[in-house]
Parts: C-alpha cells; sequence; structure tokens
C-alpha cells in the first residue's frame, strides 16, 4: 500500500516532470541556436578572409607594368642599332622580370626577392637613360629578410619613372632607402622628378598604382600600415611607406 509520502513524491513527479521536461527542451533547443550562430559565424569569417584573400589577389594582378611597351621599344632599337651585347643583356633581364612577376602568388615575400625583382626592372630603365640615371638603394643586411607585399617597391619606382622621371630634362636620380625599428619597416623613395598633381594618390580611385599598394596594405595589416606621398618644392618627390616587421617566424600569423 502506498503511503502518504510516497503519494506525495509521486504526484510531485507528475507535476514536475513535464516542466523539468519542457526546461531541458528549451535549455537544448537554446545550445542548438547557439551552436548553429556560432557555426554561421564561423563560416561568416571564413566566407570573409577568402572574399578578403581574393581582392588581395586580384589587387596584386591588377599591377601590370606601365614600362613593358617602353621595354619592347628600348629592344627594338637595341637590335635596329645592331647593340647585339646590350640586346642580349635586356632580353635576359625583362625574362626574369616577367619570371619573377608570374611565379609570385604568396601575399608576403621576403623584402630581398623585391629588391631583386625592382632591379630587374631599374637594370631595363637604365638602358633606356644611360648616362642620365643615377640610382641608390639603402637597405640594412639585417631586414632583408623582413616581409612585405609583393611588387609594393617595384610599383612605387615604377610610379617615379612615369610620373617624374620620364619627364625630366637632364640628369634623373632615383633614392631607396629602408629602414626599420625592429616594429615596422619603412621605405623612402626619392626622385628628382616633379609629379603631377593627378599622379597623386586619391583613396576615392582604384586602379592606380599607389592606390592599389594602399588598399593592399589595409587589406593584410590594416590600419597598421599606410602610405604617403609629399612633392617636396624644387627638388622632387617622396613616398613613404610604413608597415609592421614580419619576419620567417611569424609571417603566417599576422595581427591586424
Amino acid at each position: 500500500m502506498l503511503s502518504f509520502e510516497g503519494f506525495t513524491i509521486l504526484i510531485l513527479f507528475f507535476i514536475l516532470a513535464p516542466i523539468i521536461g519542457a526546461i531541458t527542451l528549451l535549455f537544448l533547443f537554446v545550445f542548438e541556436k547557439r551552436i548553429d550562430l556560432l557555426e554561421n559565424k564561423a563560416k561568416k569569417i571564413e566566407l570573409e578572409k577568402e572574399l578578403q584573400q581574393s581582392l588581395y589577389s586580384q589587387l596584386n594582378q591588377q599591377i601590370q607594368p606601365h614600362f613593358l611597351f617602353n621595354t619592347l621599344n628600348v629592344i627594338l632599337t637595341l637590335a635596329r642599332l645592331g647593340r647585339t651585347e646590350e640586346l642580349v643583356r635586356a632580353l635576359e633581364v625583362f625574362s626574369q622580370f616577367l619570371k619573377f612577376k608570374y611565379k609570385s602568388t604568396e601575399p608576403l615575400i621576403p623584402l630581398r626577392e623585391e629588391i631583386r625583382y625592382t632591379e630587374y626592372y631599374i637594370e631595363i630603365q637604365k638602358l633606356r637613360f644611360g648616362s642620365r640615371l643615377t640610382v641608390t638603394l639603402e637597405c640594412d643586411e639585417a631586414i632583408l629578410e623582413a616581409y612585405i607585399p609583393p611588387y609594393v617597391l617595384q610599383t612605387i619606382v615604377e610610379n617615379a619613372f612615369k610620373h617624374g622621371l620620364e619627364r625630366q630634362m637632364g640628369g634623373v636620380v632615383l633614392n631607396i632607402r629602408f629602414l626599420c625599428d625592429n616594429e615596422y619597416v619603412i621605405l623612402l623613395v626619392f626622385d628628382n622628378g616633379r609629379v603631377e598633381p593627378e599622379a597623386m594618390p586619391d583613396e576615392n580611385k582604384s586602379g592606380h598604382g599607389l592606390d592599389n599598394i594602399r588598399r593592399r596594405l589595409h587589406l593584410y595589416f590594416g590600419d597598421r600600415a599606410g602610405i604617403s606621398m609629399q612633392s617636396i618644392s624644387e627638388t622632387g618627390t617622396e613616398v613613404q611607406v610604413k608597415w609592421p616587421y614580419i619576419s620567417e617566424l611569424n609571417v603566417k600569423e599576422v595581427p591586424k
């Protein structure tokens, strides 16, 4: 025979069981929704990363050397003049330039490679300008293995020739310096050409060489990197780029 206490417990069980079940189901429902929310958020973050990477790659591919036609004209002129030795060297350098350009697919490359790639470009320009062109490049050995987005230096140098030095009469000067304070790398490119106002970088324009660099730096480093350009009265033009110092050890984990 069921005692009063047992009967009371049984009644409480029948009363509380549905409530406990409902609370459990509600908890499971909320937990499941939370899991779905986290999964959707993770998918959204991953998608945004993929879109950013896609945009970054697209911006990399937009870097099309302006000097291609000029280089072909130089090669054609050398051929017509019968300057065989210089012609062969021009073709060798041009081949190395294109090989590097279409081989590099990484978002960051060692500074040493970026300099070597740009030197191919400069050597071709030396064939165009001859003794009129003076180039200096300063970079401490310690930062040659720092990482940089590809085509940054080459694009700035190309921009200097395109908008300044090609219009300059007489001697043309290009100075390249890399500085480092263990936290940031600073690139300074000076030329004695006078840049027209339309060649200045504009955040509202797309496709411009310097604007392309700015957008790629922002995609990869956020507000920790930037580019500026200033015209120095009666002297020339200087472009400055600043980005975080990245070593081989942490190149895959770049905080923004």
